[in-house]
């Protein structure tokens, strides 16, 4: 009796049977202390390998360059710039838009990787590669600890 291989994945439509999803995702050490840092106060933290200088964000427990622990913090501050962008004009429902929200990867001075956030008080024409913006935050009594503790970035002058 031979056992049915799939070889490639693009001709699996669908899994017989049943797939658990009892489980429950936590943030991990780097994302809680991240996240708690914008919640308590409205900053946006990296960390930083001692060994090769590079600056994560997120921030991760272990350098990607080298392995090494990641336990020193950098405070990156509120500003950074639109790296590429894109307009939505349908949500995810797949219902039109009133008006079109824009989204962009925003990277941050001196840092690998990026936050990728809403852009506010900014009309699609006026985005540009190279925009300088600044996180705003939400009134900190209503702040969960969550990446929408930023309500969106803004452009700064």
């Amino acid at each position: 009796m031979a056992i049915e291989k799939i070889t490639d994945t693009r001709q699996m439509l669908h899994w017989p049977g049943h797939m658990e999803t009892d489980y429950i995702y936590t943030l991990g050490i780097a994302c809680e202390k991240f996240f708690i840092e914008i919640k308590e106060n409205g900053r946006i933290l990296g960390a930083k390998c001692k060994h090769c200088n590079y600056v994560f964000v997120p921030p991760k427990l272990y350098c990607e360059k080298c392995f090494a622990k990641l336990a020193e913090w950098v405070d990156l501050g509120i500003q950074g710039v639109v790296h590429t962008f894109t307009v939505a004009h349908i949500d995810i429902n797949g219902t039109e838009l009133k008006d079109p929200e824009i989204y962009a990867l925003i990277k941050f001075n001196g840092a690998e990787g990026g936050l990728v956030h809403k852009l506010g008080e900014v009309r699609p024409s006026q985005v540009r590669i190279g925009m300088k913006v600044e996180a705003v935050f939400k009134p900190q009594p209503n702040r969960k600890g969550n990446i929408n503790d930023i309500k969106y970035f803004k452009p700064r002058e």
